[in-house]
Parts: structure tokens; C-alpha cells; sequence
């Protein structure tokens, strides 16, 4: 079984969000994919302080998804430098483990 990760994006709205997120489920890339709304990120652009309201995606995949999530993100994503991180959980149940890399199987 195929290790589990995290792959976390922010999007300017709900909407973008819940595009790229069923673009995601729909493209097998990840099996499972979570939109939280209302965040706020302060950050530093073009030598310009930002502070914007963003919606942060959290997509379930598996590693050996990793490389396609990633350019399959940089193509969709409205940014033109998208925050695309990916973190490895310490520990899941066997039983979820198994599901995500069923639902990411091409």
C-alpha cells in the first residue's frame, strides 16, 4: 500500500475552491478533499504587504500521486505562484490508508 499525503493549496474564493477540488476528485488525483473558508493570510508580494481573505483545500492523495497532483494544481490554480505543500501524516488507520489508494487509482 502506497503511502498517504496531505496537499494543501489556498484559492481566492469558495468557488475556485470547490472547482479545484472536484477537478481533483474527478481526475482520480486525490480520494478525499476538504475546503475551509474564511482564512486570513498576511504574506509579501512583489515587494507589497498583502493581507487577504483565502480558502484553504486540503486534498487526501497518495505519494505516488504526488508529482501529477502537483502539475495538475500548477495548471488549474488562478495564482500565478500557487502555495502547493505536501505533508506526510505520522500515522492513519490501515482501513483509510487502503480506501485512498483505491480511490486514486487511475
Amino acid at each position: 500500500m502506497d503511502s498517504i499525503l496531505i496537499v494543501t493549496t489556498t484559492l481566492p474564493t469558495m468557488d475556485a475552491a470547490r472547482l479545484l477540488g472536484q477537478q481533483l476528485i474527478d481526475e482520480r488525483l486525490a480520494a478525499c478533499v476538504q475546503i475551509q473558508g474564511g482564512m486570513q493570510s498576511i504574506y509579501r508580494w512583489d515587494g507589497t504587504l498583502c493581507n487577504d481573505t483565502e480558502v484553504l483545500l486540503s486534498a487526501k492523495t497518495t505519494a505516488t500521486q504526488w508529482q501529477p497532483i502537483e502539475a495538475f494544481i500548477k495548471t488549474h490554480h488562478p495564482y500565478q505562484l500557487p502555495e502547493i505543500i505536501a505533508f506526510r501524516p505520522a500515522e492513519y488507520s490501515q482501513a483509510y490508508g487502503q480506501w485512498v489508494n483505491e480511490e486514486t487509482r487511475p
